[in-house]
């Protein structure tokens, strides 16, 4: 039995203010490769269940474990320059020899049913992100401790041979130039405690006031005169 201080059952009709609809947010991990921005969307995947991947085009061959649809919509290169004239990508991007855009449909409607969407970009596809949906978007940078430190993680992967770690090398310092495009910046020596900040900022966002859709209504019902 609730004692004299618990709070009153919500009348029918009524909304929790913490259940109010919202309009989803575009949340943007991008870091130099081997900065750790894999490994964190996917523990932000696993662990929160309101977030989904945005699944780009791509016209990358499909590797092995892939699924086309989950993990990639893969076409060709001809298909790709089509949907490019078309104007069905958000924002779209050559890297390292392949090309990668984000539809612009599925994220759209995603949105206004109140979805967030992760998506691991580089900055050119970030700054694009921002010029179209500027308010839909969080954008987080990731940075690695020290340069040293970069170039060890890449090593141990053990799958690039030296010439394409210094390829990433020196896209990465080129990279992490656009520092200050991002609304945050993490250095990413603790992957536990970098992870922790991550997903506090998306919570931060998520109850940003002008996402609230719900609280005009919401409100104006709290205003009502008593009848």
């Amino acid at each position: 039995m609730a004692g004299p201080d618990s709070p009153s059952p919500a009348s029918p009709g009524t909304a929790s203010a913490d259940a109010l609809h919202r309009r989803g947010l575009m949340f943007i991990l991008s870091s130099p490769s081997g900065a750790g921005k894999t490994t964190l969307a996917r523990r932000l995947l696993a662990h929160d269940g309101e977030i989904r991947m945005s699944v780009s085009v791509t016209t990358r061959p499909i590797r092995p474990g892939e699924v086309d649809g989950r993990d990639y919509h893969f076409t060709d290169k001809a298909q790709f320059e089509a949907m490019v004239t078309g104007e069905h990508f958000l924002e779209w991007a050559h890297v390292f020899g392949h090309s990668y855009g984000t539809p612009k449909s599925q994220v759209k409607a995603g949105l206004r049913a109140g979805h967030d969407f992760l998506f691991d970009i580089d900055w050119q596809g970030t700054q694009q992100l921002y010029q179209k949906l500027e308010t839909d978007v969080v954008r987080v940078f990731l940075l690695p401790p020290s340069i040293d430190e970069l170039r060890r993680r890449l090593t141990a992967r053990g799958t690039d041979a030296a010439g394409v770690i210094a390829e990433r090398m020196e896209r990465a310092q080129a990279e992490i130039s656009h520092w200050d495009g991002y609304d945050y910046v993490i250095v990413n020596d603790d992957i536990d405690t970098c992870f922790a900040k991550v997903v506090q900022i998306l919570a931060a966002e998520r109850m940003r006031r002008a996402r609230q859709t719900g609280l005009i209504p919401f409100v104006r019902g709290l205003m009502k005169p008593d009848s």
